[in-house]
């Protein structure tokens, strides 16, 4: 970039104080949240996204500097969006992935849900939707919002997995019941307006930074020892050599 058209320091500066303005905001909407996917908070955490890629970009045109801020997700995970200008319709996908931990913990929750709605007592030889984990899943799922679900998951003997949330724009709202039989068939990555991934991935990455730096620490370590021993030895000698020279000079 020619020095003419390179960022001004006040430039930067005002990056700066955008990212910090966004922190606040992203703060303030997640400790008001009012449920796992509260609008404010997605609306948020892409305004601070926004403040800190802007502010990385001028920082480096500037400086040549960069920060440590990395937005999971953003690394060309979608193609570039082709949808509406100013679309007329959108469609949520969502998927949650969980893994059935404590099965007993489950069938003994559907139970119950089948207990109060017939109204009849639970018995050791119960034969009904419940009785297995699919007629369990069923039943709850069929019972609880799957918001509910995914806060209450431990209740329900379940772990949860990855999830995401896609949001996708369309010119026209879809007939009833025109995608019922493949929902999700006809999901159009470039017509995606935005998505939200949460994924253990995110924190084994972060883990492997902290490995890293342990990594230093053990070399810093290592170094330690080994240098110090030389040092303390060469110190010796020169102690020594010191202690001869003043024992001549007395002798004289």
């Amino acid at each position: 970039m020619s020095d003419a058209a390179q960022p001004t320091a006040a430039e930067v500066r005002a990056a700066a104080e955008a990212v910090k303005t966004a922190l606040d905001r992203h703060l303030a909407a997640v400790e008001r949240r009012s449920g796992e996917d509260d609008p404010a908070v997605y609306e948020a955490f892409n305004e601070l996204a926004a403040a800190a890629e802007e502010y990385d970009e001028l920082l480096y045109d500037r400086y040549d500097e960069v920060t440590p801020f990395e937005i999971p997700g953003s690394d060309d995970a979608l193609p570039p969006y082709t949808g509406p200008e100013e679309p007329n319709a959108l469609s949520v996908l969502i998927r949650r992935d969980y893994a059935v931990v404590e099965p007993q913990r489950l069938l003994a929750q559907a139970q119950r849900v089948e207990a109060v709605e017939e109204s009849g007592a639970v018995t050791a030889g119960f034969d009904a939707a419940s009785g297995t984990v699919h007629g369990a899943l069923g039943v709850l799922f069929g019972e609880f919002e799957p918001d509910e679900i995914a806060s209450r998951h431990k209740e329900f003997g379940l772990e949860e997995g990855d999830s995401t949330l896609w949001v996708t724009a369309s010119d026209e709202p879809v007939e009833p019941g025109e995608w019922l039989e493949a929902p999700f068939d006809q999901a159009d990555t470039h017509q995606v307006v935005c998505r939200f991934d949460v994924s253990a991935v995110f924190d084994d990455d972060a883990d492997d930074g902290i490995d890293d730096l342990d990594g230093i620490d053990d070399i810093e370590d290592e170094v330690t020892d080994t240098v110090e021993p030389e040092l303390e030895g060469t110190l010796d000698e020169t102690d020594a050599e010191a202690a001869d020279l003043r024992s001549r000079n007395a002798d004289r």
